[in-house]
């Protein structure tokens, strides 16, 4: 039986109108049906555009018809996340406060894939700031798994993660400066890319005030897709310069080839489940069959570098976000962030500058590493799943949780690009792993990622599972 179009990739949804096979009208009204049976159930779109996203496939329609030069992603429905620029609708980040923050223009990344011809269905959800783990706010409510209502969607691109999940657009824009592409994607089972820093250039004109600096270290934007050749579309489409973004780097996105075979570590953590390990190994004979030098080495001081993401962060969190807590009426992320600093004692300059300097030293550590091992493929998480707002659980819950996004905390910190691909279920659940390479070789990971997924095939979409 044919798949509905809801359940196609991008780039197949592309190639049917460009053929003529179907109309963009079709296609978008099939994901604004699809929209309307599955959201009201997990809550991922909380601002749905029908009668933009109509008329814009209407003028799609005429342009084919007239002959007129289609982009890469013509006609195609998407999403876009709600702490990103779209002109016209708020950039709310979840927050109560900023729910009338209209942007006047498209953010960088948002222009590149409407010039190339996508369409925006709707706007997903986000924690508050994209600061959790759980995608939850006091404006727009949770977003739910729609493999397991119990089990947490991710944060902070967990609205994205749960809509491709559930056929709600057939590519979604996320960011992430703690895992929050990777980690949706992992809950989600679909794939996402954290590209490197200063790969996609990224501006909000509506902010009031630059992107701090671990911001500026630490932050992308990239794609969430189901299936590795949509994210590598994307990638092409939305790394084009902007010169609002002084961090952009005009690197080429298809680099001389390095000498095979290609060295990949597998970071098998004695205290990962089992169950994870297999998943790990499993990934691995897959590129050593087809030639890769696969050996179980983990990178150098994994939990180290984890551990700066927070000496980093919280300081610059305690200067500007922390004394706003009280006034933006949102209780969890209250006692999250409460939480947080208790754990990790909060962040003095010493200590943030203390940990600028100790990156430096293991960012060399790992581009040594790297040199003989271009890709390392780690965890998605150190447990098979988290539970539904485990970052408001407590101490203890915080904690756990922090020790289980080390493999996501890690890589921003060193600014480096990252594949999140998912490798089936266990229990109902879906698994992956992410790949990880040097700096600006996203094609190493994409080019391990589309192996994987050959003998991987996609999970999702699914029909919401409740």
């Amino acid at each position: 039986m044919a798949k509905p179009l809801w359940a196609l990739d991008a780039t197949e949804t592309a190639s049917l109108i460009r053929k003529k096979q179907v109309t963009s009208r079709e296609v978008v009204e099939t994901h604004l049906a699809r929209l309307d049976a599955m959201n009201p159930k997990i809550n991922a779109v909380v601002r749905v555009l029908r009668e933009d996203a109509l008329a814009e496939a209407a003028a799609a329609d005429e342009a084919i018809v007239h002959g007129d030069r289609l982009g890469r992603l013509h006609g195609v429905p998407i999403t876009t996340k709600i702490n990103v620029d779209q002109a016209g609708l708020p950039t709310d980040n979840g927050v109560k406060l900023f729910k009338d923050l209209i942007a006047k223009e498209d953010a960088p990344q948002i222009a590149r894939l409407r010039e190339a011809g996508a369409i925006v269905i709707g706007r997903t959800n986000s924690p508050a700031f994209a600061m959790r783990a759980t995608t939850d706010n006091a404006l727009h409510g949770l977003t739910l798994n729609p493999w397991n209502k119990n089990v947490t969607c991710g944060g902070s691109s967990g609205g994205a993660g749960a809509s491709l999940a559930a056929g709600i657009g057939a590519l979604a824009q996320g960011n992430d400066i703690g895992g929050s592409i990777r980690w949706p994607s992992y809950c989600n089972g679909v794939v996402g890319l954290r590209p490197s820093v200063g790969r996609v250039p990224a501006y909000n004109a509506s902010a009031t005030m630059p992107r701090a600096f671990a911001a500026q270290l630490m932050s992308v934007n990239g794609p969430m897709a189901r299936s590795v050749r949509d994210i590598r579309c994307a990638l092409r489409l939305m790394a084009e310069g902007d010169p609002r973004d002084p961090t952009w780097v005009p690197a080429p996105l298809d680099p001389p080839p390095l000498n095979a075979p290609l060295g990949v570590a597998v970071a098998v953590d004695d205290r990962l489940p089992h169950e994870i390990k297999a998943v790990l190994r499993r990934a691995a004979s897959h590129l050593q069959d087809v030639g890769y030098d696969v050996e179980e080495i983990s990178p150098p001081e994994l939990d180290r570098v984890a551990d700066l993401w927070a000496d980093i962060g919280l300081s610059e969190i305690g200067a500007m976000l922390r004394p706003m807590m009280a006034s933006l009426g949102d209780e969890k992320m209250q006692r999250f962030m409460d939480d947080l600093w208790e754990l990790r004692g909060g962040a003095d300059i010493t200590r943030y500058q203390t940990a600028l300097r100790v990156r430096e030293v293991l960012l060399t550590k790992w581009q040594v590493f790297l040199d003989t091992h271009p890709l390392i493929l780690m965890p998605g998480c150190g447990e098979l799943s988290l539970s539904a707002g485990i970052d408001t659980q407590g101490l203890d819950a915080v904690k756990r949780m922090l020790d289980a996004l080390r493999y996501q905390l890690a890589i921003p910190v060193l600014g480096l690009p990252s594949l999140a691909v998912p490798m089936g279920t266990h229990e109902g659940l879906p698994v992956g792993i992410q790949i990880v390479s040097r700096r600006f070789r996203e094609d190493l990971c994409l080019a391990a990622g589309e192996i994987i997924e050959f003998r991987e095939p996609p999970i999702a979409p699914i029909d919401v599972k409740w």
